[in-house]
């Protein structure tokens, strides 16, 4: 049948052991960066990525790394790789960022190791991609939204370049990024952490060449993706056909071209009979002035995230699964391939989210149990570029980027949003930062941490909901650069769910006024002023009313929504000992027909805003005198 690959005789348990193996590998990759790099985004937070690409230019396996920074792009960058360097040599490492050239962005840092044979032939690549606390752009933050082009966002770009030859750094590269970025001493312990890890993946596969042979490992490497392939075709073949699009529309920034925001548009065919899934996103703008556009890997990533999300959890993610669906992109589209010198500083957030959540809602529609909601919009100020200097430390400078807590996660066919999702681009592998780790490294205080109730998206699942976060400096300057979506347009509901709360934005001053902030943020705060995020929530799966009155009297009793909520937007009605009264809550469901209310006509009115009652003007977190770490240390955190 046409778009089926050929049938091959294969051992599926040598196929099982042999892959088992692979991640095992990479998983060794990750734990040598997780336990070697310096900053608190790598060895705290884990926004890193590590994965084994073939000598074909095809992932082969990614074990739990972040979705976004590798479901397409490496195999877009080892191609590149190929081009410019033709006949790699052992001991060889090559630096990466280009947006340009198959890398997520220039905030991610990329170390490929070819792997090679005995007689110098290329087997595989060891790859690690990194997310950098500061990479030397114009200001003190990886991500810049309202940069014009890669020139204001200031970036420095490498493509393919050589940063070690036999095992030896290539001085010249490293005191180019040594000069250039704000902590070198930071910038080159994460680098080492990668070269570390990188070369961990290149010892580990020359022992599988030598154990099992190279023409054993090529051939396990054809069934592994062919397998996979056969897999999704046979579960494209079980959905509904058709052709649907779906919509939604980013944030506006301040910035001619981008005032109105950015409206999405995605087509979604499936084809059982092929077993394929279409994807067109050629029809959305042309490439933006400022950080917001998608890098050709990011696009295509985000594309097939909402598919993954959708389908058969058990299905691998590689370049075998991938060739079943078909992302059309074109050359200067905000989610296609770029044009130098548009900026994409935000590639990895912003669009992708939504486009990815555009996928997976319109997949929702195709039939009730597939697909699912849309994921809290991101970056709130709890997910910030954070600089400035520690008093602790004699003054010495610090850049780091702090992720406390990001988008609620969205609701699906089967269950409600996921708390710590963070993004849907990183699937929920990356890690929230420990309150007290962050403490003791850097000159800060986080005052408040919680979950802010009556948020999240309602549905026959429950979008996860919004995260109250308040911080501010300990006898410093604190200077804050964060790039949110989601406080106009919020994530949307699936299949009659409802959309989540907005983001929201405030700063504390010190004499306890409360300021809203613009959402495209670069706040300096002075010691006694605090930073107040309000995360977006996720949409919610369903209608309310088919809700389980048991989750609902769960939810009630954990916090997470009010017995108000319960009785307006899902119908439940609680006697006074907390326990779900089933004949009154048949009677009141009855009257609210489908469910079709919905949550957004019975939300409270400003005056009783659940979030504005935590951040009443004039309350305070912390001592309006004294200004030290001790005695702000030994106040009791909300």
């Amino acid at each position: 049948m046409a778009g089926e690959p050929p049938q091959r005789r294969r051992d599926v348990v040598a196929l099982a052991v042999m892959t088992n193996r692979m991640e095992g590998v990479v998983r060794k990759m990750t734990n040598t960066l997780f336990r070697t790099a310096r900053s608190t985004l790598l060895n705290t937070a884990r926004d890193f990525s590590c994965c084994i690409v073939t000598a074909n230019h095809e992932l082969l396996v990614m074990a739990e790394s972040l979705p976004i920074h590798v479901m397409s792009g490496p195999d877009l960058m080892s191609r590149w790789l190929a081009q410019y360097h033709p006949n790699p040599r052992r001991g060889d490492a090559f630096l990466h960022n280009s947006p340009y050239h198959g890398n997520s962005h220039a905030g991610d840092h990329c170390i490929m190791v070819p792997v090679l044979d005995d007689e110098g032939r290329h087997r595989a690549t060891a790859l690690v991609k990194a997310h950098m606390a500061d990479i030397g752009n114009a200001e003190p933050t990886t991500m810049t939204a309202t940069a014009r082009d890669v020139y204001e966002e200031g970036a420095l770009i490498f493509n393919c370049v050589k940063v070690q030859e036999d095992y030896r750094d290539v001085e010249d590269v490293i005191r180019m990024c040594q000069t250039r970025i704000r902590v070198p001493e930071d910038w080159y312990g994460d680098f080492m952490g990668m070269i570390g890890a990188a070369r961990v993946g290149e010892r580990e596969l020359q022992k599988v060449g030598e154990e099992v042979g190279w023409d054993v490992f090529d051939g396990y490497v054809e069934d592994w993706l062919d397998y996979s392939e056969e897999r999704i075709r046979a579960t494209i073949k079980a959905l509904p056909a058709g052709r649907r699009t779906g919509y939604d529309l980013h944030d506006s920034i301040p910035l001619p071209g981008v005032e109105e925001g950015v409206k999405l548009e995605v087509s979604v065919e499936v084809d059982p009979e092929a077993g394929e899934i279409e994807i067109d996103l050629r029809s959305n703008p042309d490439c933006l002035p400022c950080g917001l556009n998608l890098t050709q890997s990011t696009s295509t990533t985000s594309a097939l995230i909402g598919v993954f999300n959708s389908i058969d959890h058990t299905v691998p993610r590689n370049s075998g699964s991938a060739r079943a669906i078909k992302v059309l992109l074109r050359e200067n589209c905000c989610v296609g391939i770029p044009v130098h010198p548009a900026s994409c500083s935000l590639a990895t957030t912003g669009l992708a989210e939504r486009l990815g959540a555009i996928v997976q809602c319109t997949l929702a529609e195709f039939e009730d149990g597939m697909g699912m909601a849309s994921p809290g919009p991101e970056c709130p100020p709890a997910t910030a570029s954070l600089s400035g200097r520690d008093p602790r430390h004699g003054n010495a400078p610090f850049v780091d980027m702090m992720i406390l807590g990001n988008s609620g996660g969205a609701a699906h066919a089967h269950g409600d949003g996921w708390l710590t999702n963070g993004e849907t681009s990183d699937g929920g592998s990356m890690m929230r930062d420990s309150t007290e780790v962050l403490e003791l490294l850097r000159p800060i205080r986080v005052w408040a941490d919680r979950i802010v109730c009556d948020t999240g998206g309602d549905g026959r699942f429950r979008g996860a909901p919004s995260l109250y976060v308040e911080y501010g400096p300990v006898d410093t300057q604190l200077e804050v650069f964060y790039a949110a979506d989601g406080t106009v347009n919020p994530a949307l509901g699936a299949r009659g769910g409802e959309p989540g709360a907005l983001l929201r934005p405030f700063m504390r001053t010190a004499s306890g006024e409360v300021i809203e902030q613009d959402p495209w943020g670069h706040v300096i705060l002075e010691p006694g002023e605090t930073i107040i995020s309000i995360s977006s929530a996720g949409g919610g799966y369903g209608p309310t009313v088919e809700r389980d009155p048991e989750h609902v009297r769960h939810d009630v009793a954990e916090g997470w929504i009010t017995e108000q909520r319960a009785l307006d937007t899902y119908g439940v009605v609680l006697a006074a000992d907390g326990s779900v009264d089933l004949d009154a809550t048949a009677a009141r469901r009855a009257g609210m027909g489908d469910g079709a209310t919905g949550s957004s006509s019975v939300r409270s009115p400003v005056g009783e805003d659940p979030v504005l009652r935590l951040i009443e003007p004039g309350t305070r977190l912390w001592p309006t005198g004294g200004g030290s770490s001790g005695s702000a240390g030994a106040q009791r955190r909300q």
